[in-house]
């Protein structure tokens, strides 16, 4: 026991479950118009969460913040039919998006709100991901504390600060006076973390007997759960184990090479391998794809099948782990320099003792290591969706030069490489995610009923999912003139119009404003 009890802490650590410092939490709001007795947006191309292609133009008609009316008003390239038209109420709001795109509001399935000291402030984070779309997030931990992300989440829901709505995980055991050995302890906990009001569990690993008390008994009280499969439990515990036993859903992959071994039981590791060693643990991670059953293979089929039936989830979060396959492209990103925190920056630099910050001796050979495994762990992904499981965008950003909202936009590219359609893409990042939620009948689609979350944008991002950037995607006009075009124009949260530009434009003074106070500059590791 006390071994285990040395490992938890160490594990705790590493991956920030005992942060002492938590962000300040955002003030209270300043930003965003609404909501109205009436909305009206006009004339735009509806990009729905359904797989519908696209339509337009539309007018929306929002009552406060459920959407009651989608109206047809006519065809591309001819004037709008005004006798189509739904009529203004006295006190409502027009809001003229002709030309425009509409999709509903984007759903992180993996965030982390801070924490380990990188972030001053949760305001920060939250103007990232609205002014990319992000109107609703599931926090994987609740790492500063249930208490501190429940009271954040219930500000949002009240649209009291500017933020995303929050569903809150807490992280198995958290809390607890002592390590959970047994069922009845896993049981106990799970029913005490209901009353507290978290939404659900996030597990990392426990003994089979455990996890399958636990999993059962969060079930019984009507809460999701998700998990990543650290690799300390996976040798017990895989994503077939998780899957039975009734885990709503995964990221990473973890987990999933381990259930595809057909000539092993065990990942290869080295045999000087250290967990606690992080270039160890992501470095071998690397090899582990090639390791399992090859796709399309009886035993690939059949466990793609299986988690299938069973309503499983897959968060992939490719961009948590983008750098390993190219770590200069990530860590030179643009958008570093006016939107990274120093802190944040600080704590990606290559440092012994920091989760994610392991690039000790990095070069060719790993990354080509990694490459090979995006394209074994793409294809498994891609096929999943295609046998019509569920997958969702979520990100972990804050660690490995991932930027809040910059890398949703990312894990968008990195699903279009993997073989998904814009619009399978546009499913995943919406509805894949509000049911994943289980919040489908709220939020996910533009449908009459629904919650008025909504993403505007002024360029097609079918077309080039790049403009979705904050930074926007470059463009050459006919007078050879290098210009951005794109970055989300609105973000809609229950029918509150908030300027997702702006909210950008404050990050960046905010970056700006650190800098200045600390003297702090962005200089590549090792050039100091």
């Amino acid at each position: 026991m006390k071994l285990r009890t040395v490992f938890i802490i160490l594990f705790l650590v590493t991956t920030g479950g005992l942060s002492a410092q938590a962000p300040q939490k955002a003030p209270l709001i300043k930003e965003g118009e609404g909501p109205w007795s009436q909305l009206i947006i006009r004339g735009v191309t509806l990009i729905n969460g359904t797989l519908a292609p696209p339509i337009g133009p539309v007018d929306i008609v929002v009552e406060k913040n459920r959407i009651v009316l989608i109206q047809n008003v006519g065809y591309p390239g001819v004037p709008i039919d005004a006798s189509k038209r739904p009529k203004l109420k006295p006190g409502g709001k027009e809001l003229n998006a002709e030309g425009m795109y509409l999709m509903p509001g984007f759903v992180d399935s993996h965030v982390h709100i801070g924490g380990d000291g990188k972030v001053a402030n949760a305001e920060y984070i939250y103007k990232l991901w609205m002014g990319h779309g992000v109107t609703t997030v599931k926090e994987a931990g609740s790492t500063n504390g249930l208490d501190w992300v429940l009271d954040e989440k219930n500000k949002s829901s009240r649209n009291e600060i500017t933020a995303p709505r929050i569903k809150a995980y807490t992280r198995f055991g958290l809390g607890a006076a002592a390590p959970i050995a047994n069922a009845e302890q896993a049981r106990e906990w799970v029913r005490n973390n209901a009353k507290l009001g978290s939404d659900g569990i996030k597990f990392f690993g426990e003994s089979p007997e455990v996890m399958t008390a636990a999993i059962d008994e969060n079930k019984k009280l009507g809460l999701r759960s998700m998990m990543h499969h650290s690799q300390p439990y996976v040798g017990r515990w895989n994503a077939l184990n998780s899957a039975r036993a009734g885990l709503n859903a995964m990221e990473h992959w973890y987990g999933v090479p381990e259930a595809l071994f057909t000539d092993r039981t065990v990942q290869h590791y080295s045999l000087d391998y250290n967990y606690q060693d992080e270039q160890n643990r992501f470095g071998e991670a690397g090899t582990l794809w090639k390791q399992a059953a090859p796709p399309h293979s009886e035993k690939w089929n059949k466990v793609i099948d299986e988690l299938v039936s069973l309503d499983f989830t897959l968060s992939p979060t490719f961009v948590a782990y983008l750098a390993n396959r190219d770590l200069m492209a990530l860590r030179m990103a643009e958008w570093h320099q006016e939107y990274t925190w120093p802190a944040l920056w600080e704590y990606y630099r290559p440092k012994r003792g920091a989760h994610g910050s392991y690039w000790f001796s990095w070069g060719t050979e790993l990354e080509i290591q990694w490459k090979e495994n995006y394209r074994l762990w793409m294809a498994f992904v891609n096929e999943y969706k295609n046998r019509g499981g569920r997958v969702t965008i979520g990100t972990d950003a804050g660690f490995i030069y991932n930027l809040y909202g910059f890398a949703y936009v990312t894990e968008m590219q990195l699903m279009r490489e993997a073989g998904f359609h814009p619009l399978e893409i546009i499913k995943a990042a919406t509805l894949n995610g509000a049911q994943s939620l289980g919040m489908e009948k709220e939020i996910g689609s533009v449908e009459v009923g629904k919650l008025a979350d909504f993403v505007i944008t002024e360029e097609n991002p079918l077309e080039n999912l790049q403009t979705l950037y904050g930074i926007g995607a470059v463009r050459v006009t006919e007078k050879n003139e290098v210009i951005r075009v794109g970055g989300v124009k609105y973000t809609i949260k229950d029918g509150i119009i908030y300027d997702a530009k702006k909210l950008l434009q404050d990050v960046k003074d905010m970056v700006a404003k650190e800098k200045l106070r600390t003297g702090f500059k962005i200089i590549q590791p090792g050039l100091e």
